[in-house]
């Protein structure tokens, strides 16, 4: 998204929309979109055990990655600022230079147990070892559909440090099955306005793998019709994924190539062309029981991005 008029929306996220026919909903829900966390957000943010981080590394690719701590890590310095005090993830894909000053990021901040989620786009304010300042431009809620409810509980500390398995132009089997498993997903999206860390969920099974890894196929269908990661990838088709091994606390990056399926009459997917990817052991620090799957699941009806 940008800022300004005649609206919060760019110019991918307005084709988006008018090739969906949602153009004038959009609209009318421009004003969900702030410049400043209301009084809610800043306390959301607050209490959350982890929130997901989008940046773009040196050559521009935009992934998804983590911030976790106690609750309390991240604090809203005021309305237009958030702290987060955390360590990077050891092997993510991006490096302190992505995170300097200046550089855009997006947040998404998601308690996993009650399924509310809120995002915060900026830039940069400060950074440095365990520290990151975000200057919030942009402050906006989503909606609850698909997220899996679990509890994340802190986990022991790995002893040593793994090192992280990378892939070329395809994922390995153990990836494939993590992504045949998953309910949940983040996805990094970029244009030049900024960067967005969003949610994908639905039923395990609902990312699909094909091409022996090589591609992965997820249905996209009608949310809230504002299109923001579907109107990034249209401006700059790099999208970063970020699946997490909830059971076995590894984290799968992967970065990819997006194409939009628009056929006339057939269900919208975003199909995802794997350039590489990074698996990075014990990068997630929680331990769960089973998800409890979402409501919405319940009644047959597909994934929606929300948005």
């Amino acid at each position: 998204m940008t800022r300004g008029a005649p609206g919060p929306f760019h110019a991918g996220e307005v084709a988006a929309q008018r090739r969906a026919g949602t153009h004038a909903v959009a609209q009318r829900m421009a004003g969900m979109v702030r410049d400043a966390m209301p009084p809610q957000h800043q306390d959301f943010f607050a209490q959350l055990p982890f929130v997901v981080l989008a940046a773009r590394d040196g050559g521009g690719q935009p992934w998804a990655t983590l911030r976790c701590g106690a609750p309390g890590f991240v604090r809203a310095c005021d309305a237009r600022t958030l702290a987060i005090a955390a360590p990077a993830v050891p092997h993510e894909p991006i490096a302190p230079a992505d995170l300097a000053p200046g550089a855009q990021a997006g947040l998404l901040g998601i308690e996993l147990p009650t399924r509310r989620r809120n995002r915060a786009n900026g830039r940069v304010l400060a950074s440095g070892a365990g520290r990151l300042v975000l200057g919030v431009e942009q402050s906006f809620g989503n909606c609850p559909k698909y997220i899996a409810a679990r509890l994340p509980v802190p986990r022991p500390a790995p002893a040593g440090d793994a090192p992280p398995d990378d892939m070329h132009g395809g994922l390995d089997e153990p990836a494939r099955a993590l992504v045949r498993g998953a309910d949940t997903f983040f996805i990094a999206s970029a244009a030049p306005h900024g960067v967005d860390a969003s949610h994908r969920g639905g039923a395990p099974g609902f990312a699909r793998v094909e091409e022996a890894g090589r591609l992965l196929v997820v249905p996209d269908y009608a949310g809230n019709g504002l299109f923001n990661t579907l109107g990034n990838l249209l401006v700059d088709p790099r999208a970063g994924l970020l699946f997490i091994d909830f059971a076995g606390g590894g984290l799968l990056y992967v970065a990819a190539q997006a194409e939009i399926g628009w056929e006339a009459g057939a269900q919208r997917q975003l199909r995802l062309r794997v350039a590489r990817a990074r698996r990075v052991p014990g990068g997630w620090p929680f331990t769960s029981g089973p998800a409890q799957p979402s409501p919405f699941l319940a009644r047959n009806t597909p994934p929606i991005e929300c948005p």
